[in-house]
């Protein structure tokens, strides 16, 4: 029996009826962009963990740690570290500070 899936947008809608949720999404906003655009750039290279760790001079363990770490909050990797990750992709890393006020 097949059961019914609901899109990310309705599962998101719904998280955030609940208290303190919309909170929570917003305080981790950053890091998952962040996170999801080394992913995705890494998917679009065609490159695997292994490959990129080779590339930066580490294990693929640190790798899969500094994909990891953004989103559990439980390390905050180096710039340095970040700039090695993009340029193992043909990347470059780019930061810059956006203004709150609108």
């Amino acid at each position: 029996m097949r059961k019914n899936r609901i899109s990310q947008e309705e599962f998101k809608k719904l998280a955030f009826e609940k208290d303190g949720v919309q909170d929570l999404y917003h305080e981790l906003e950053e890091e998952y962009h962040l996170l999801a655009e080394m992913i995705n750039a890494r998917h679009e290279t065609g490159k695997t963990q292994a490959e990129v760790a080779e590339l930066m001079g580490v294990k693929t363990s640190a790798v899969g740690r500094l994909e990891s770490a953004l989103f559990y909050k439980n390390h905050s990797p180096s710039l340095i570290t970040l700039k090695k990750y993009a340029h193992a992709l043909g990347y470059k890393l780019e930061l810059n500070l956006v203004s709150l006020e609108k």
